[in-house]
């Protein structure tokens, strides 16, 4: 784990060991929340039907919107805390602590009444029906008012990592899956409460693992614990950890935006279950990308510190390390996606119908897969020495600058086997702008490293 390496470590430990010793953790979280999502797809494809599938996916929106503003907050936070703590300031470090949990509450508490009181509007505005917007609406019904809960917990393990407990971040992510697993079955098929159950045990997981954060937060041996006086918003704290959370926030709103359409496309020319096999795809195709994400986490203090200590050669090695990887593990999806989708597709539901068009969108999507791993290192890689402004442009190049025109266009003249297709054909455009940025500083890196190797 990150806390049995001293920072110095950085600069001279075995490249391989470090990106092991930081990057297998994240992994390990991030695999456990692809999965938590994973696992109420799969019990509501086969204990309710393909249709409730289908209201699922319409879900992904909110999901996206909502992990934005939390995410503005969390990760804002974290780094201010991080960033205090590093300079031993303890004492704006608590006031940052006790405001980030009221921002939490106040955006928790506004974004789910907002949403709760338009709910119908926005899922019909998300691509529902008829058929949908039951399933829909009694899942997201129960998750809103839950939503408090969701962002206090998701905030209150950023704050966890910052503050030195990275295996605490792990084992509540890993808690929720596992109670979440267990409870599904128990609401969906012991209280036949179908969707409602999934979200239930959804919440209830939350909850369970919120108390179990709240518990060491409330020790005053911790650095930062529950205390009087700091929680009075400060504007200057709130103004900072809005702006450092301001990239991640656009990236989520984006990537809600591109869902939107695909769903609103997909059930224009291939209706109801055509949502659901794109819900049934994300699932599946999101593990990997999950895994990547755990991977370029790990990547980059490394290469941060690296490059802050001007030891270029050290910093290319990490990104070779990284990007072999990076694409091992999407090379993984790609194969298992065109060799046996249909293995992955049953696992949600038994629908002959929804197979099948699953399937084929399985082994579209995942034409150009390999070359995901790449790109997503170096976007990772461009914020690692930073260069937010080129991570953010390859970031929002692919999906608003690629895959939304070519959402809208390629349907036009192949219906719905456009909306598939312009998920690869996105794909591979986004990884030939990265190749070619990442090329163009891997030859200044490279030159730095040999004049620095002859000094």
């Amino acid at each position: 784990m990150t806390a049995q390496t001293s920072p110095l470590d950085l600069g001279t430990l075995k490249i391989s060991k470090l990106l092991a010793q930081y990057a297998i953790p994240a992994i390990i979280a991030m695999t456990a929340s692809s999965l938590y999502n994973m696992v109420d797809s799969i019990f509501i494809g086969h204990g309710v039907g393909p249709m409730a599938i289908s209201g699922l996916a319409l879900t992904f929106p909110f999901m996206n919107l909502s992990a934005a503003f939390g995410a503005m907050v969390g990760v804002g936070a974290s780094t201010l805390i991080s960033v205090k703590l590093g300079q031993k300031d303890y004492a704006t470090a608590k006031l940052i602590f006790g405001n980030v949990i009221t921002l939490t509450l106040i955006l928790g508490l506004s974004f789910g009444l907002v949403c709760l009181l338009f709910l119908d509007p926005i899922l019909y505005f998300f691509g529902a029906s008829e058929a949908t917007i039951p399933y829909a609406r009694d899942y997201m019904s129960i998750i809103l008012l839950g939503n408090v809960v969701t962002h206090s917990y998701l905030t209150l393990n950023s704050v966890l990592r910052s503050a030195g407990h990275p295996r605490s971040a792990m084992n509540a992510t890993i808690f929720t899956v596992i109670i979440n697993t267990v409870m599904d079955p128990i609401f969906i098929y012991g209280f036949d409460m179908g969707i409602k159950g999934a979200a239930f045990a959804t919440v209830l997981a939350q909850v369970m693992a919120l108390m179990w954060q709240i518990s060491i937060f409330r020790n005053d041996k911790e650095m930062l614990h529950f205390q009087k006086g700091i929680y009075r918003l400060k504007r200057k704290i709130v103004e900072d950890t809005l702006a450092i959370g301001l990239s991640p926030f656009l990236m989520n709103s984006c990537a809600c935006i591109v869902v939107i359409i695909i769903n609103r496309s997909l059930g224009l020319y291939g209706g109801d279950l055509a949502i659901g096999a794109y819900g049934i795809v994300n699932r599946i195709t999101f593990l990997f990308v999950m895994i990547v994400i755990g991977l370029n986490q790990g990547m980059q203090p490394i290469a941060g510190y690296n490059f802050g200590a001007q030891k270029y050669d050290r910093v290319l090695k990490v990104l070779r390390y990284t990007l072999l990887w990076g694409t091992i593990i999407t090379t993984s999806g790609f194969l298992i996606g065109e060799i046996i989708p249909g293995v992955c597709v049953r696992a949600f539901t038994s629908d002959p119908q929804l197979i099948d068009m699953s399937e084929k969108g399985m082994r579209i999507v995942v034409m150009f897969f390999p070359l995901i791993g790449m790109q997503m290192v170096t976007t990772n890689f461009f914020q690692s020495i930073g260069l937010a402004g080129k991570s953010i442009f390859l970031s929002l190049t692919r999906q608003m600058l690629f895959l939304v025109p070519l959402t809208l266009i390629l349907p036009r003249f192949w219906g719905i086997d456009g909306v598939w297709y312009a998920m690869p054909i996105s794909d591979l455009i986004a990884w030939f702008v990265a190749t070619c940025m990442l090329v163009n500083h891997y030859k200044k890196f490279n030159l730095l490293a040999k004049k620095s190797n002859h000094e």
